[in-house]
């Protein structure tokens, strides 16, 4: 049986120990060098925890943990950083957030990385699935070009089919993450966890706030999921919000029309995306690795969408798809990210995804919803409402937490107007659900993250207030487009844009 959302399995080991800090019998933690690429001052440990909370002496399975000590003596804590996902590892975290964060952060905090139960170095999950099975068109599931969806049906109960033999994909929740996060903690022999996690890392912060309040500080949520509403209706938000993000493309696009020749206006531009996938759909472009169709297109396009620093490399992919230049597509495809191809990435992200929420069990749902959404939301093809695993999950799900508006500390929360994977709705429905206890800082922005990913001075500065000093805005603040320089390390640049999609490439694996 998996755990339930109490948290009781956790209290019943606790003690209060005489100085007032829970004690869950800290574990002793053997510090490494972490693999070079994330940085000369990270240090790598593990964590052991239950696999299955009800079950705290059964069981147990690594979480592993990275470390960047903070930088002076003015110490004051961890900032635990998760970067989202689900299904993204969070190792790396501390070296990226290190070089961006403004030096007050960093002096102040040991910046706390983990790879979530399920990924990276943790105890791994895995659906066994094959080479072709994890294509990416599949995993995030494309319908066919004429709108059938009979294929990703057969995929979906292939592969849910194949997720079932692993024992412990069914522990793969948020909530038991959270707690996992609170043995970090323990671990780590400190009272409370400040904490930083975007995209669905603000669903897993605002979970872990909810069950552990006491053992809260201070909480920053950017680019915020709808926790109201998980899973299914978070996926289809897509349709819209691509929609309405694609726009700022097409206008940047058509400002260069000299160089890229895509269109002199929006509407061309658009136009041109339409031709081009149609195009594809009948006849893939050949390219390194693998012929670019028409779905391979749209999920670069869509996934270059989470960053304006990754608009000339796609608009170089639609030159090259316009012009039929094979060569120069795969160099272009080569320099928007490509998806983790590790088995834990998507069973992670199915684990969470079907283990903690109820999906439509009939297929005719998801032909509906799709052929409606191809015609409303063209931009992603009626991607975000297709099937997935999830309706033929062999698990029972278990109910997801209620985030609250309970307890104590304020949890900061960031949000662009223009998000293409956590639109706006989703951080005002936190915003209510958390009521009083949270402060909105929404800026008129397009891109997928706020804080240290995009210079926004009002946003980033305000949540550097935050976790430096403690300040809290005394209302919800609205901010303009970003066009001045935060406070931050690193302010403009290669070295930026780099470090930037290192951060972004986690927060949602496709």
């Amino acid at each position: 049986m998996r755990s339930t959302r109490t948290g009781l399995a956790i209290a019943s080991i606790a003690v209060i120990a005489a100085a007032g800090v829970p004690a869950i019998a800290q574990q002793a933690l053997s510090w490494t060098p972490c693999p070079e690429e994330f940085g000369r001052k990270v240090e790598c440990a593990e964590v052991s925890v239950p696999r299955d909370y009800d079950d705290p002496a059964g069981p147990q399975i690594k979480v592993a943990i990275s470390r960047q000590k903070a930088t002076s003596d003015r110490r004051r804590g961890i900032l635990l950083l998760n970067p989202g996902g689900p299904g993204s590892s969070g190792r790396g975290m501390p070296g990226a957030v290190g070089e961006l964060a403004p030096r007050g952060v960093t002096d102040q905090y040991d910046l706390i990385g983990f790879d979530p139960r399920g990924t990276g170095a943790s105890t791994p999950v895995s659906c066994e699935l094959t080479a072709e099975q994890q294509d990416v068109t599949k995993l995030m599931p494309y319908p066919a070009p004429d709108g059938s969806i009979t294929a990703n049906l057969a995929y979906a109960e292939q592969v849910a089919g194949q997720c079932a033999a692993d024992p412990n994909l069914p522990h793969v929740t948020t909530a038991n993450t959270a707690r996992d996060m609170d043995r970090i903690r323990a671990a780590l022999g400190e009272e409370k966890i400040s904490y930083f996690g975007g995209s669905y890392g603000s669903y897993l912060g605002a979970v872990f706030t909810t069950l552990f309040p006491e053992r809260s500080d201070r909480v920053v949520l950017d680019a915020v999921v709808d926790p109201t509403d998980v899973w299914r209706r978070v996926w289809q938000f897509w349709g819209p919000a691509n929609e309405e993000r694609f726009d700022d493309f097409a206008r940047w696009a058509a400002q260069r029309h000299p160089t890229y020749e895509l269109g002199n206006t929006p509407q061309a531009v658009r136009q041109t995306y339409l031709d081009l996938t149609g195009k594809l759909d009948i006849t893939p472009l050949a390219a390194t690795r693998k012929p670019m169709s028409g779905n391979d297109f749209r999920g670069r396009t869509r996934g270059a969408l989470y960053g304006d620093e990754s608009f000339p490399s796609l608009a170089k992919l639609w030159q090259a798809a316009k012009l039929a230049d094979a060569a120069k597509a795969a160099e272009a495809r080569d320099e928007l990210q490509l998806p983790d191809d590790s088995q834990s990435l998507p069973a992670t992200l199915w684990g969470i995804a079907c283990n903690e929420a109820s999906w439509p069990r009939d297929p005719e749902v998801y032909r509906q919803d799709v052929a409606r959404d191809r015609k409303r939301y063209p931009i992603t093809g009626g991607m975000p409402s297709n099937v997935w695993p999830c309706a033929f999950w062999p698990h029972q799900p278990e109910t997801p937490v209620t985030v609250s508006d309970r307890g104590q500390p304020t949890v900061l929360l960031l949000q662009n107007r223009r998000d293409p994977a956590t639109p706006l709705p989703g951080a005002v429905a936190m915003r209510d659900a958390l009521g009083d206890r949270a402060r909105l800082v929404l800026a008129d922005q397009g891109g997928h993250g706020t804080y240290l990913t995009t210079q926004n001075a009002c946003a980033s500065n305000a949540a550097t207030a935050y976790l430096v000093h403690g300040t809290v805005p005394e209302d919800d603040v609205t901010c303009g487009p970003d066009t001045e320089v935060p406070d931050a390390r690193v302010a403009s640049g290669p070295k930026r844009d780099e470090l930037v999609r290192k951060l972004r490439a986690a927060q949602f694996p496709f």
